[in-house]
């Protein structure tokens, strides 16, 4: 079996493994890349990993005229960027001492132990620059079933890292069979071991969760989740009943993590993930629109055509209602429209408090009307 897609080919990614082959080194594609490639799906990252140690790396790729720039080179990372194109090189590695949250590495010169420190099967396959695929861990059938399983023992993996219990469901969101069901010794180590997911940044949470959601449909693993005590343990609160109806509903839209985030519960359940201000403000706009009586309209014209839409996804979602796409035309409508009426229209009659409680009033109206008052036919009785 061999590889042979264009980013493997490229010029520049090849001379990459050159300078590292012509100077005695190993050059291996690892991880992403490779099994990206072999599903069929898209390749964003390049991972290149070798024998060689990261100044012997560095020293080759600037006598060849290559950018080096130095990313991770206490983990034995450097980034080597070629027509434009970053490749990370890291050296092989072990772990000599892990405390679940991050690990103290060493480098090697085994491919098996590069291999064995990785966190699940379908990860620890590699491919030559020619394409060729090297498995030092039966990784490929369990990827050709799309089962995903850590490496070795379940539970030595998820107490390195304790992230590893959330990645799990992350890779079956993104790359496992549903229909297979989900690996028992995974699931048995992983609700082993919840009082350890405590022990990681609500950063690191909030990250992984987000990339599980944004999967095309993560419904299941979400659920699964739940049923191991994970959702609780990272999630007080958290309820994901209306998760499966909103991916059902979104059709063929683009995954929208936030959007499903909202579906799982009120914006103070997700203060445990430390969310960017503009994401929690986004998720609040959204739960805050499901139980108002607010029409599509009206939505359209306050958030926008794309919240809008998503806020009546989640409404129908979480209080079990149909949705009807024709309501989409009254969001666009909505959101077209532009209010007749400024301030100073009602001043000096008006001022102060009086003054934003009447052009609300008026606003109302206008939107009760379906947009279609006028200027004229709105001042005409205020003074």
């Amino acid at each position: 079996m061999k590889i042979t897609d264009p980013w493997l080919t490229h010029k520049a990614t090849q001379a990459v493994c050159r300078v590292l082959t012509d100077g005695g080194a190993q050059a291996l594609f690892v991880g992403g890349c490779v099994r990206n490639a072999l599903l069929g799906a898209p390749v964003s990252d390049i991972d290149i990993t070798t024998d060689a140690r990261p100044e012997r790396v560095i020293e080759l790729a600037k006598a060849a005229g290559i950018k080096a720039i130095p990313t991770g080179i206490e983990h034995g990372t450097v980034t080597l960027v070629k027509g434009g194109i970053p490749h990370e090189v890291t050296t092989f590695r072990r772990d000599v001492e892990t405390d679940g949250r991050r690990a103290v590495v060493a480098f090697s010169e085994s491919l098996h132990e590069d291999a064995a420190r990785r966190d699940f099967t379908m990860n620890a396959l590699y491919a030559r620059p020619d394409g060729s695929i090297l498995d030092p861990l039966d990784g490929l059938p369990d990827l050709q079933a799309r089962r995903v399983r850590f490496i070795g023992n379940a539970t030595d993996r998820i107490r390195e890292d304790y992230l590893r219990s959330l990645r799990y469901f992350r890779f079956h969101a993104w790359y496992g069979d549903d229909g297979a069901g989900f690996d028992a010794d995974a699931l048995a180590a992983i609700a082993a071991n919840l009082d350890g997911l405590a022990r990681l940044s609500r950063e690191r949470v909030g990250a992984e969760l987000l990339k599980l959601l944004g999967a095309p449909d993560p419904a299941p693993a979400v659920a699964v989740m739940r049923t191991t005590g994970v959702l609780a343990q990272i999630l007080p609160g958290a309820d994901d009943r209306a998760l499966a109806p909103l991916v059902h509903l979104e059709g063929n839209l683009p995954a929208d993590p936030i959007r499903r985030l909202a579906a799982l519960g009120e914006p103070e359940v997700m203060e445990n993930l430390r969310l960017s201000k503009a994401q929690m403000t986004a998720l609040a706009r959204l739960r805050a629109a499901v139980p108002g009586t607010a029409s599509p309209g009206e939505l359209g014209h306050e958030l926008g055509i794309a919240a809008a839409r998503d806020a009546l996804l989640l409404r129908a979602a979480l209080l079990e209602t149909p949705f009807d796409p024709a309501c989409l035309t009254e969001v666009e409508r909505g959101a077209e429209a532009i209010f007749p009426i400024s301030a100073k229209d009602l001043m000096p009659a008006y001022s102060g408090k009086a003054l934003g409680e009447k052009l609300a009033q008026l606003k109302s109206r206008w939107i009760s009307s379906g947009f279609t008052l006028d200027r004229a036919a709105l001042l005409s009785d205020q003074f």
